[in-house]
């Protein structure tokens, strides 16, 4: 498995797309529009690929000088459990120190929590609700 940054507009990009679409956004009937997959310009893209087929991606959104966000971490089901995720996760807070963040966080999924819980994240606030899915605010010093 090779994790690398995925350039907006590049066929890798696409996949990305693609995998979050699929995991992420048909399950709630919703879909990407131009204008937000646009905006994802300035942002960290992430993914991790077996030869040239992705298996997995995040990307981080810049959020003050000292704090990033990770948005998008998606993993396909039948994937999940293999060790993806987690090598993501220390790919992203490397480049995220890297880049002089000292803080990552994220709006994290219920179903998911434990997975961040033993990456050394902390929930930060109640659980909320956004796209129809209850969240949890995590945060990590890194």
């Amino acid at each position: 498995m090779a994790l690398r940054m995925i350039d907006h507009g590049t066929r890798e990009y696409q996949q990305m797309v693609n995998l979050r679409n699929d995991i992420q956004r048909k399950p709630l009937g919703l879909s990407f529009d131009a204008a937000e997959l646009e905006k994802e310009k300035d942002d960290i893209l992430m993914g991790a690929f077996e030869d040239d087929r992705i298996l997995g991606c995040c990307m981080l959104t810049r959020m003050d000088p000292t704090t990033v966000r990770l948005r998008q971490m998606a993993v396909p089901g039948s994937m999940q459990g293999k060790g993806i995720g987690r090598a993501l996760m220390i790919f992203a807070e490397n480049i995220a120190r890297d880049l002089g963040y000292r803080k990552l966080c994220m709006h994290a999924r219920k179903t998911a929590v434990g997975f961040y819980e033993k990456l050394g994240y902390a929930v930060a606030g109640p659980e909320f609700v956004e796209v129809t899915i209850p969240h949890y605010i995590m945060e990590k010093t890194l």
